[in-house]
């Protein structure tokens, strides 16, 4: 190299280093660039910007998680259900699933060859307490049943009214506790919360997934606050895969529920494509893997003036934006399909026009 190339090539060489510290990496049918999402490139048309927003809208269910929002608070900690079995173990063990009763609930006690002091409806008051027959108030609000039966019958015994009862509870109507299931399901609200409900009692009840969400429910998260009302008050966000659910590979996800929970069913997770093809558009990501390729055969595959070998796919997430350029042709010559891109959620594919 002659001395006064040096000062050029080193000037060259600190202009590609500092480029919005972008990575290169890749061969000949696919070249991956990132970069911090603050420096993201390249910039979508003005057109194409305006069309991609307005498919996130309706191809999402549009508002369908603001409830779910609002309910999210900022101190919230996020973990996998994994994590969290892990963590509280209890959760999905014997009695995680018991029934604590509240104000309003409905009671029906069964005192044997004591018909005067049964009742078949007994409701707890607003302040928790039931009045009981010659026993006066009894406070039995977060009490199981099991609990209650004890109570009653150590009052009995207390009072001298009967050494050995044999008292049987059971909660006739379940007022007090309840749960929320929003997102892609027919049925989205809040339900009452009866012993033993778990995930899939819980989605039952809320109809099942919204057949008109395609491509829905792939994934669910639980909104749980542990000691609520105490200075250790804590708001958990549990995610987990809803189809490992249903289809039985993941029973340990099927967790009982508790009070004011809400289960949230994802929306459909979709790829987004525009420019260059036949119908550009949202379209769902299917239960196997999709690739480039076949997504522009499910867009109608390219234009006449599409530039095809400069397909692009704009992929975020954890800060940085990758932008995948990607040769189409090169791909799908012989034996370089090993070379296809699988597609992620919220993927944008960019064909744009050829100008020769």
């Amino acid at each position: 190299m002659k001395p006064y190339h040096k000062p050029v090539y080193f000037l060259c060489c600190l202009l590609l280093a500092a480029w919005a510290g972008c990575s290169v990496k890749g061969g000949d049918s696919v070249r991956i660039v990132t970069k911090p999402e603050q420096a993201a490139a390249p910039r979508l048309k003005e057109a194409d910007r305006a069309m991609l927003e307005e498919l996130k809208k309706t191809s999402s269910g549009g508002n369908a998680d603001a409830g779910l929002s609002s309910l999210i608070k900022d101190t919230a900690r996020t973990m996998t259900m994994a994590e969290y079995l892990s963590r509280y173990p209890a959760a999905a063990g014997a009695g995680a699933g018991e029934y604590a009763v509240g104000p309003y609930d409905v009671l029906g006690i069964t005192v044997y060859d004591e018909p005067d002091l049964s009742s078949p409806a007994l409701r707890i008051a607003a302040d928790g307490y039931i009045a009981f027959p010659l026993i006066g108030r009894l406070k039995v609000d977060g009490l199981t049943t099991a609990q209650i039966e004890a109570l009653i019958t150590r009052k009995l015994a207390q009072g001298q009214i009967l050494l050995d009862a044999h008292v049987a509870v059971m909660i006739t109507e379940c007022n007090s506790a309840w749960f929320l299931v929003l997102g892609a399901v027919a049925n989205p609200g809040s339900y009452p919360l009866a012993a033993n409900e778990r995930v899939l009692n819980a989605l039952s009840k809320a109809g099942g997934i919204s057949q008109e969400q395609k491509g829905a429910g792939r994934k669910a998260k639980i909104v749980r606050t542990l000691n609520a009302k105490t200075p250790q008050e804590q708001q958990l966000i549990i995610h987990f895969d809803l189809q490992s659910v249903l289809q039985g590979t993941d029973r340990n996800a099927n967790i009982f529920l508790a009070n004011r929970d809400t289960l949230f069913i994802s929306m459909p997770e979709n790829f987004y494509i525009l420019g260059e093809v036949k119908k550009p558009g949202a379209y769902p990501l299917a239960e196997r893997d999709i690739s480039i390729v076949e997504a522009i055969g499910i867009a109608g595959g390219f234009t006449n003036i599409a530039a095809r070998n400069s397909t692009r796919i704009i992929r975020g997430g954890n800060g940085q934006e990758k932008i995948i350029e990607v040769k189409v042709d090169a791909i799908t010559d012989s034996g370089l399909q090993l070379r296809e891109i699988i597609l992620q959620p919220n993927d944008i594919i960019i064909v744009p026009e050829s100008f020769f």
